[in-house]
């Protein structure tokens, strides 16, 4: 048997692909153990204030190839993860990592399989289906003068857009420990996470002590479908857009997303004048 050389380790089998797995958990260990940054840690029942944006999304998709299955234990796990959540506060030059809050996801926990990627395909897999909670939360964040310092991607055309294209909709990427989801406050006030869930939605809140001098828009540019070789991606550009609440006036616009995402559900479902040659 031969070796592809231009094969990664973790692409061999799936033993190796644990293997790489469990390398990549204990380096975010030593590189947590031995980081200077606070990590955010006190939770309040008492919301804060100010409402700086809010976001909501569906926590069951429901249509043709959807394993629905998969979608009910998604809603499981973010119901979890949710509990975790809900009510942190973020003090100025405080991190708030995912990971350290949420903690591992564990059957033993409650934790169900749901939908996970590996390898680029779509997979059932322990606590799936947390990425769509930190895609809402990463949407909150955006839309405020946070500073995100990690932020992975995977595919923005996981499932067909219901009604109106979002930018964001999803393509936020998390799996424990080591592929994490963090913030930065470097504001002189407090910022205050909070989310729950329906029996429906997933609903999110960011919220502040004083009123913020600016508002925050996401923008989509030159958004289309293309194939290329036998795959179909999305395409397009994402921008924050800092504006004025007094004027305003656009005072900066920001490339967040650069997207070119495969599409990872049947491409009979792509909008025909979505796509161009």
């Amino acid at each position: 048997m031969f070796w592809n050389k231009d094969k990664l380790f973790c692409d061999i089998n799936p033993a190796c692909y644990a293997i790489s797995e469990q390398k990549e958990k204990i380096r975010r260990h030593i590189k947590d153990f031995i980081s200077k940054d606070t990590i955010a840690r006190v939770h309040s029942d008492k919301r804060l204030p100010v409402l700086v944006n809010e976001q909501s999304s569906h926590l069951i998709k429901r249509g043709k190839g959807i394993d629905i299955r998969l979608q009910e234990n998604k809603a499981v796990n973010i119901r979890l993860a949710c509990q975790k959540l809900n009510g942190i506060v973020i003090h100025p030059g405080e991190v708030f990592s995912f990971w350290q809050t949420v903690g591992k996801t564990t059957r033993r926990k409650g934790y169900k399989d749901g939908r996970v990627i590996i390898g680029d395909k779509l997979r059932p897999g322990i606590g799936g289906g947390l990425c769509n909670l930190s895609n809402t939360i990463h949407r909150l964040i955006l839309h405020s003068p946070l500073t995100v310092t990690e932020f992975h991607s995977h595919s923005d055309a996981l499932a067909p857009d219901e009604g109106k294209r979002v930018p964001f909709s999803s393509g936020t990427s998390v799996s424990y420990n080591y592929i994490d989801y963090r913030f930065r406050n470097d504001t002189k006030q407090d910022f205050q996470l909070v989310l729950w869930c329906d029996e429906e939605e997933l609903h999110g809140e960011l919220r502040c002590l004083n009123e913020l001098p600016e508002r925050y828009e996401l923008s989509e540019e030159g958004h289309h479908f293309a194939k290329e070789g036998d795959k179909y991606y999305r395409i397009s550009k994402i921008y924050k857009n800092i504006i004025d609440k007094s004027t305003g006036e656009i005072k900066e616009k920001k490339l967040v997303l650069d997207n070119h995402s495969e599409v990872m559900f049947d491409y009979d479902l792509i909008p025909k004048e979505a796509i161009t040659v």
